[in-house]
């Protein structure tokens, strides 16, 4: 079985087909989801998953780029929501410097109260980290974020940093970029990195791994970056889905 840590069923791309998709996935092998919020509303939805499919969890949390949206009274609606019997997270969360919006300042700040929140309620975290490193690091370190753990999800840096991560104890969430020719520096993390601090991930519907790059993305698709996982670390796809998913109830704290 494998475990898909990180995906956005609730996406518009999903609205012609979604009951029928994520009904299909036990049975071709997906044994376990974590739907994450991006935002207040999309937060609301991966619960409403979360509760409508046995295998789905959810993450509740602000995206960085979604951060301006953010009061002191619908934060604590967010805490509300990450006491939720099904969530398991608090995420996608983070800082994303692509963009020139929100200021750089705003994303800190609630990047900020949001790894105070996970300590608060005693959940990990699921961090958005784009263009960011070093900021990332400095606010997990400043805010003792060790305490409550988590992925660093989508994990688009080098060894030298993924380093600095794993001291901290953070999983990293490896997804379809890593089958791209063009991902030599993943491809060195994913060699550098120990099997049993990776996850695996979507980040559905986008970053589809090749064969399908391009397409919209869904956990069908894992198999393809455990296939290339295994090539790098010299191991079966299958011992790779395994070890994986394991790492992936560690992380969360499923204990199913």
């Amino acid at each position: 079985m494998i475990f898909d840590t990180h995906a956005h069923y609730n996406d518009e791309a999903f609205d012609e087909d979604r009951a029928a998709l994520l009904q299909s996935l036990p049975e071709k092998g997906i044994g376990l989801v974590v739907n994450v919020g991006a935002n207040l509303a999309s937060t609301e939805a991966s619960i409403a998953l979360a509760e409508a499919y046995p295998f789905i969890y959810a993450a509740a949390g602000v995206h960085p780029s979604d951060s301006m949206e953010l009061t002191e009274e619908n934060f604590a609606l967010l805490r509300e929501r990450a006491l939720h019997k099904k969530v398991v997270a608090v995420g996608e969360i983070g800082l994303d410097y692509y963009w020139d919006e929100p200021e750089r300042p705003v994303q800190k700040e609630w990047f900020a109260r949001q790894i105070q929140l996970a300590k608060e309620v005693n959940l990990p975290i699921a961090v958005h980290s784009r263009d960011a490193a070093k900021d990332t690091l400095d606010i997990l370190k400043a805010e003792k974020a060790w305490e409550t753990g988590g992925v660093i999800h989508c994990f688009s840096y080098g060894p030298e940093m993924a380093r600095e991560f794993l001291n901290l104890g953070f999983y990293l969430g490896i997804g379809g970029v890593l089958t791209f020719k063009n991902a030599k520096k993943l491809k060195e993390t994913a060699a550098y990195a120990p099997l049993e601090r990776i996850v695996l991930e979507t980040d559905c519907p986008y970053m589809a791994p090749v064969p399908n790059r391009g397409k919209r993305n869904s956990s069908l698709n894992l198999p393809y970056v455990a296939e290339e996982l295994g090539r790098i670390k010299g191991m079966g796809a299958e011992e790779i889905a395994q070890i994986t998913f394991d790492n992936g109830k560690k992380l969360y704290r499923i204990d199913e």
